[in-house]
């Protein structure tokens, strides 16, 4: 959880700082700024699936540490930038290179955690886990305005970003020294753990191999190891979760315009003050985080009542009342109204969060932290287009059909989950 909360922290305070002074201070439009936040989404999905390849080979602890290192690194070296070291015309261009290498490094970070998860919590808790965490990461997105904001006030944002990067530093460290990739295996027999205590521990016989895996059995006809049935079973985990990517590119787009251009059209496009559009900014994504584990709840509790299938209830309604609540909040006029939907929006869509990884992962098996990288790759390769495309609509027809097209995705994207196979496969 700290890890995937300091690690969206260094992602986001970027918006914070290009808000309050890299755009004004370099002269740099939000069309150009949204560039350098879509540069650091492009980068991170293009290698978002050897970040999960080195998942699947190298184990979560390692990958993991590794992220918070290069997050660590790239987030001290966007403070650097400010020191002069570049002239002014020089500065969108080094920033852009910064953000995109520590999208790199960043790239195995929700895959690493999801594949932890999946080590750590039997199948009926797993949804609760990783609802934690990326509540944890989307909290980083409710604090980063105003924790962020505050210490450019006091200290100007070069010193901001030296100081998250020094705190990255010592969370990652302490991972590595401290976390393990899944639990030590207990497979002693009463029995055995009794002889060991008493000094006596003596090599235990072999379980029997079940005949159906002797060599030389025969397969019962129609049993999951029949190559007819394999193949079947083979094909609805590939369409599952070709839906399952599509659905959460659909969730990755919503969650991007918010992330990146919520403060700027509270600020710039509605003129509140700064300390409401901050303030008021950061509201959604506290929503989201504390919803995220409280949709995980619900799907693991959905799951002791229906099974499996019970992992796509939550997202099949709630995307759809976050899409609705979106609109809402484009069509207020109040400013409490504006702000409630919004709120409202991204809590509801933050619900769904846990079912998509935790499918991921089962639909992965031992590949998991692959299948959930591929399922990444999807959220971002749409999403990064969130940054760029929003503040181009705004411009052309305006910033109610720069954000409501979101919502359009959004409804495509739960009825994917509709499509979704229920049963065994999932």
């Amino acid at each position: 959880m700290g890890l995937c909360f300091i690690s969206h922290f260094n992602r986001a305070s970027i918006t914070s700082a290009g808000d309050e002074r890299i755009m004004q201070q370099f002269g740099i439009s939000p069309q150009r700024m949204g560039v350098i936040y879509s540069a650091f989404l492009v980068v991170y999905t293009l290698f978002m699936i050897p970040g999960g390849w080195l998942i699947d080979r190298r184990g979560p602890r390692f990958a993991l540490g590794c992220m918070g290192l290069g997050s660590a690194l790239f987030c001290g070296l966007t403070g650097a930038i400010g020191f002069g070291v570049f002239a002014a015309g020089q500065v969108w261009l080094a920033l852009l290179v910064v953000r995109s290498l520590m999208g790199l490094l960043s790239a195995p970070l929700h895959p690493g955690a999801a594949r932890a998860a999946g080590n750590w919590f039997p199948p009926e808790q797993q949804a609760l886990a990783n609802g934690l965490i990326t509540g944890a990461s989307i909290l980083a997105y409710a604090l980063v305005h105003p924790i962020f904001g505050s210490l450019i006030d006091r200290l100007d944002w070069p010193i901001a970003f030296l100081i998250t990067a020094s705190a990255t530093v010592l969370l990652s460290l302490a991972w590595l020294a401290f976390a393990n990739d899944k639990p030590e295996p207990s497979n002693q027999t009463p029995q055995a753990a009794r002889a060991r205590n008493k000094g006596e521990e003596r090599e235990l016989p072999a379980a029997p191999m079940p005949a159906i895996l002797r060599p030389g059995s025969e397969l019962p006809k129609g049993s999951l190891l029949d190559h007819t049935s394999d193949m079947t079973v083979r094909r609805n985990r590939g369409r599952n979760l070709l839906l399952l990517t599509l659905s959460y590119a659909a969730v990755g787009y919503f969650q991007y315009l918010f992330f990146y251009w919520l403060h700027y059209y509270f600020d710039s496009v509605l003129h509140m003050d700064k300390a409401d559009s901050r303030y008021f900014a950061g509201l959604p994504n506290l929503a989201m985080a504390v919803c995220m584990p409280i949709g995980g709840w619900l799907t693991d509790k959905a799951v002791r009542w229906r099974g499996e299938s019970g992992r796509t209830i939550v997202p099949k309604f709630g995307m759809m009342l976050s899409a609705l609540f979106l609109v809402g909040g484009l069509f207020a006029t109040e400013r409490a109204w504006i702000v409630g939907c919004f709120t409202i929006s991204l809590g509801v869509l933050g619900l769904c969060e846990a079912s998509f990884w935790t499918v991921a992962i089962n639909l992965g098996h031992n590949r998991g932290g692959t299948s959930a990288a591929i399922m990444n790759t999807g959220g971002n390769g749409i999403g990064l287009l969130a940054p760029m495309v929003t503040p181009w609509l705004g411009a052309q027809l305006g910033w109610e059909w720069g954000l409501g097209v979101g919502a359009i995705i959004g409804m495509l994207g739960a009825f994917c989950w509709f499509g979704i196979k229920e049963g065994p496969a999932i």
